[in-house]
């Protein structure tokens, strides 16, 4: 049984567990394998990116729809290893959740799409969480209430007892108008989040978590 006093936490994915914009590293690279602008990759991306995020079109939709606006002619299975292989993990952040004690439980609300979702899915690291919240599963994004509504209801806690993480602050504003505690967060500031996690979590042995914490960045 969860205790009723205890803290909890849940995270965004892009910009908290990854370093930059997956969608801007994505689309750079695709523009460079393709050789063609950056800029109409860019431009037919982002007018179609979000069929992904309501979970509307498939991957392979997508692509055709990409493909056929800006001249790419990789093949489907290049282009998803592309895609999938555009992530650039934000290691602190692993080591932060690896971290977390047993007793907290941890969650993920994530503007996210088809195939990326079910990769991060099989990513062992990925355990360590008690629910995952995807937009294109949930067709709901942040920052509409709907989205941290289902997250509250994922993770079986109050959101009054909840931090969210995220490193937009519109959905950090969203969270908050939910009855989350947010922290906004940037992988420049790491142990500055560390610390106000900590303390967030109010753990008793949280003076010993910080000094593991510290020891770890400075290693």
């Amino acid at each position: 049984m969860t205790d009723p006093l205890a803290r909890h936490v849940a995270f965004d994915w892009g910009g908290v567990f990854t370093i930059g914009t997956f969608d801007g590293r994505s689309t750079a690279r695709l523009a460079a394998r393709g050789g063609v602008p950056v800029e109409r990759v860019r431009d037919s991306y982002f007018r179609h990116v979000h069929q992904l995020e309501v979970g509307a079109w498939t991957l392979p939709q997508f692509w055709d729809v990409l493909a056929a606006e800006t001249g790419l002619s990789l093949s489907y299975p290049e282009f998803e290893a592309l895609y999938l292989g555009s992530v650039l993990d934000n290691g602190p952040m692993y080591t932060t959740l690896a971290r977390i004690p047993a007793g907290v439980r941890v969650g993920l609300l994530s503007n996210n799409y088809p195939v990326v979702s079910d990769h991060l899915r099989g990513d062992p690291r990925f355990a360590r969480f008690d629910a995952l919240v995807f937009s294109n599963e949930l067709r709901q994004k942040k920052p509409h209430p709907d989205a941290f509504a289902a997250l509250a209801e994922a993770m079986g806690v109050p959101a009054a007892r909840t931090a969210f993480v995220d490193d937009v602050p519109e959905n950090i504003a969203a969270a908050q108008a939910a009855g989350f505690h947010g922290l906004l967060y940037h992988h420049e500031r790491h142990a500055e989040f560390e610390r106000a996690l900590a303390a967030w979590l109010g753990l008793e042995e949280s003076a010993a978590l910080l000094e593991r914490m510290a020891k770890t960045d400075a290693d």
